[in-house]
């Protein structure tokens, strides 16, 4: 099984989808793209999850953001349970596709097997994986959570915002950031050259050390 992982390129794919047939480089095209995948249909936590994503299907948009799910079943399996996935979510629409992989291929080139289980029949199911890729087609970060644990669609988004604002400004954020909060300058960065990327200015952290490196301003 490959070992996709941060660095490396979106395998480029043919899926069938509850939205018809996609290729995976043309759906992302030049936005950030969420592929998420859950161990099944009908199940629990993955209902939350689906729709949980349907419900932050707006902040994802006004970001430029696309969401492609995937599960094992297939497309007929897929769209009888986004009816569950939106009444229990009281209405709220899942407008993403979802994207089946009865034969298990899918996922095995995204990384995306969990390695401990099998569905009733013996074979290998996703686990509650997420990759984020970049216009680039390639893989800027990935979450994998046992399938006893949901994941969290504020983290999801806290991440993204921190991605898309390093994508354009030579910058990082700082531990428990949040959008508003200062970001760290890059320490490739010169002083010289940050007063002219920063023109609203940043300040340094005077440490014992005396260096430098701890520079902070707002983009």
């Amino acid at each position: 099984m490959p070992g996709l992982t941060i660095g490396d390129p979106l395998p480029n794919l043919d899926v069938d989808t509850t939205h018809g047939r996609i290729n995976l480089h043309d759906y992302v095209a030049n936005s950030f793209t969420i592929i998420f995948s859950h161990p099944g249909d009908f199940t629990p936590v993955c209902t939350t999850e689906l729709g949980a994503m349907a419900a932050y299907a707006d902040k994802f948009g006004q970001r430029g953001v696309k969401l492609l799910g995937l599960s094992c079943d297939d497309v007929q399996s897929h769209k009888e349970w986004i009816k569950d996935i939106e009444a229990f979510n009281k209405g709220k629409k899942v407008t993403y596709p979802i994207a089946a992989d009865p034969n298990r291929e899918i996922i095995k080139q995204l990384n995306m097997v969990d390695p401990d289980e099998k569905d009733p029949g013996g074979q290998i199911i996703p686990s509650r994986a997420l990759h984020i890729v970049g216009p680039d087609k390639k893989v800027k970060l990935s979450f994998l959570y046992p399938a006893s644990t949901g994941r969290n669609m504020d983290e999801v988004v806290r991440v993204l915002d921190s991605l898309i604002k390093a994508s354009k400004h030579k910058i990082a954020t700082p531990v428990n950031w949040k959008e508003g909060d200062a970001v760290v300058i890059s320490p490739t960065v010169s002083n010289d050259e940050a007063q002219k990327m920063f023109p609203d200015g940043f300040q340094t952290a005077d440490l014992p050390s005396k260096k430098d490196y701890m520079r902070f301003t707002h983009v």
